[in-house]
């Protein structure tokens, strides 16, 4: 049974400071990984980096499906790499481009059982949704200097269901100004509302209320919500 691996990766802007993704869906738990590079990167290089980063995190050996939504990443491994190593890591044009990233790329998928599957992007794939959100999440930490984190206490994101009964857990009640808020924010980010409000209780809960408050307290005049 392999198990199923998302891994996302991209920049604002392009090139520029870059997050990268993964959510590890496995039998006994969720793994998210995330980190990013403050600098001067791109989306392709924080891709294959969320690829690189979700094939270490297995042993040699075994069996995976890694589902990405880039095309560059896929088509790399699946398509174009066998060409080029027989080509000395060489195109019609010159080296390939990230080099570094695409030798290591191979030599963690060479050792591995690893089904390589395209998803698209932003259709309601949960788990996608997840590794997007860890995206910016990865990015955001590497400009606090904080380059990787890793949660393995994280639930699998389900489908919604119906709304259960008050004894089964709280809902979350969200007025009408403030949701037409998360959902400008979240188009901005380019993430579905629900991943955007889960990457911010999941941020206040790391932070903390008290720290929460201090930048509350301690923000500029005039960038408020509205």
């Amino acid at each position: 049974m392999r198990t199923i691996v998302y891994a996302d990766g991209g920049c604002d802007p392009n090139p520029g400071p870059g997050g990268w993704g993964v959510v590890v869906a496995a039998p006994d738990g969720t793994v998210e990984l995330c980190g990013g590079e403050p600098g001067t990167t791109t989306n392709n290089r924080m891709e294959l980096t969320a690829a690189i980063k979700g094939l270490e995190h297995f042993p040699a050996g075994a069996a995976i499906e890694m589902r990405c939504d880039s095309q560059y990443v896929v088509k790399s491994v699946t398509e174009w790499m066998r060409g080029w190593k027989a080509k000395g890591w060489r195109t019609t044009t010159g080296e390939v481009k990230n080099i570094d990233l695409m030798k290591r790329l191979d030599e963690l998928n060479a050792a591995r059982d690893v089904k390589w599957t395209w998803v698209r992007g932003h259709a309601g794939d949960r788990l996608n949704e997840r590794a997007d959100a860890l995206v910016h999440r990865g990015r955001r930490e590497a400009k606090l200097g904080k380059l990787e984190s890793r949660n393995t206490a994280a639930p699998v994101p389900q489908p919604a269901a119906a709304p259960a009964a008050p004894s089964q857990g709280a809902a979350l009640r969200v007025d009408l100004a403030l949701g037409l808020q998360v959902t400008r924010a979240a188009k901005a980010a380019g993430v579905t509302p629900d991943a955007l409000v889960d990457d911010a209780i999941r941020l206040y809960l790391e932070l903390g209320p008290g720290e929460v408050a201090r930048l509350r307290a301690n923000r500029p005049r005039g960038t408020g919500a509205g």
